[in-house]
């Protein structure tokens, strides 16, 4: 009991005090256990007590070594009870972020239907049902072709309400993965399922991975794919006039570089021409400066993987390429405002990559940025309904419509 009551004391202590030295590969434990169980505090405690009053009824603790087991994993309960607790502050922490946007009374500028539209806390419901990303009156239009590369087809999916009135707005996520993995079907979905019932259109896209692919294939396919949605949306009662990007990790870093890189030739080849502006942006937790300029990551794990698999150059050969990829390196004043989410807990991230693109658009006259940084937020905890995620879910749903508002104003 010894020995288990201390594994999860562990376990409560990493969620407030994760892994970011060396090796790397403690981080990638810190990050792992770090996210189930920040995430879902309350079912680890539930979990660790019937397995404590099992092993009392059985008649296996006994003794004092037993004894202070049970107190040390009493304590361990209540460190992540108190964990779960703060989660709600991750609200005031977006909507702050959109102040810095919108101006601190932009609530009041949303109209009251659609404000009413907007939960104020999470339902019970669905703090229970952490999966269940199926949403009523939502409609999931899967594997769309968006373009055809070397023979393969590259896809992506539509979350829409059927009868849905014209110039809904749009959101484009951008799945992560580090650029090596992933996929369309896994990620932001309880985001986009809480949109969706709301009247927004939300498109999730895939995109070529490394090794196979060599950057900038993979910006290109998303500028592909938000020229197929400016162009096809509408079909679905979207407006392509108002489209959002968002994405964590390696989505993070695409959805700013897309953002960053409006109409930017190199990343556009044969389609020069095509606008590839947004209207917003709302990076999730990614890498901003390949390059490392700033000294934000400590050990040097990301530099490589994006080096051997990704750019497939070093950063003392094409130093030019890699600050080509870096979003960091595209600011300016045509940024369209971007509001970064990043958890200061976060193991494979590390929240210095948000500081450093956030003061770098901030220093830039006439752009409007916001950050929100998450006290103890993991990597990827928004990757299903939890009690941090859907207070974010719906302050970022005031942010967006606030902001659409002010679209339609300038109309």
């Amino acid at each position: 009991m010894l020995i288990l009551s201390l594994f999860w004391a562990w376990l409560a202590w990493n969620c407030y005090h994760p892994w970011r030295g060396k090796p790397e590969m403690f981080g990638v434990v810190s990050f792992t256990f770090g996210l189930l169980v920040g995430e879902l505090p309350l079912h680890f405690i539930v979990i660790e007590f019937l397995i404590t009053i099992g092993l009392i009824a059985s008649g296996g603790l006994y003794g004092l070594l037993d004894a202070s087991a049970v107190l040390i994993a009493g304590a361990s309960w209540l460190a992540l009870a108190q964990f779960y607790s703060q989660a709600d502050g991750a609200r005031n922490e977006v909507l702050g972020a959109a102040r810095q946007i919108l101006g601190e009374d932009f609530i009041d500028a949303i109209p009251p239907q659609r404000r009413r539209d907007i939960p104020e806390r999470p339902e019970l419901s669905e703090l229970i049902n952490h999966f269940a990303f199926k949403v009523p009156g939502v409609r999931r239009v899967r594997n769309v072709t968006y373009h055809e590369q070397d023979g393969r087809s590259l896809k992506l999916d539509i979350f829409h309400q059927e009868n849905l009135p014209p110039n809904a707005p749009v959101l484009l996520q951008i799945h992560g993965g580090a650029w090596v993995i992933g996929n369309k079907d896994q990620q932001a979905l309880p985001l986009m399922g809480q949109l969706a019932s709301r009247g927004w259109v939300c498109v999730t896209v895939q995109y070529r991975l490394s090794p196979g692919a060599t950057f900038p294939d993979h910006i290109i396919d998303c500028k592909r794919a938000l020229v197929w949605v400016k162009h096809h949306i509408a079909d679905y009662g979207g407006d392509p006039n108002f489209i959002v990007a968002t994405g964590g990790s390696a989505g993070g870093h695409l959805s700013a570089l897309l953002a960053l890189s409006a109409n930017e030739p190199a990343f556009q080849p044969g389609f020069e021409a095509e606008d590839t502006r947004v209207q917003g942006a709302v990076p999730f937790y990614g890498i901003y400066d390949f390059t490392n300029s700033l000294s934000q990551r400590r050990h040097k794990g990301l530099e490589d993987l994006v080096g051997k698999r990704v750019l497939k150059c070093m950063l003392s050969d094409e130093p030019e390429r890699w600050q080509q990829a870096s979003p960091l390196f595209h600011v300016s004043e045509q940024a369209p405002p971007m509001l970064l989410i990043h958890g200061d807990g976060d193991t494979l991230a590390p929240v210095e990559e948000s500081h450093a693109l956030y003061k770098a658009l901030r220093e830039t006259p006439g752009v409007r940025v916001g950050f929100a940084e998450l006290p103890y937020a993991q990597h990827a905890f928004e990757l299903w309904y939890s009690r941090r995620s859907l207070q974010v879910i719906y302050a970022l749903e005031y942010f967006l419509t606030a902001l659409h508002e002010e679209h339609l104003a300038q109309q």
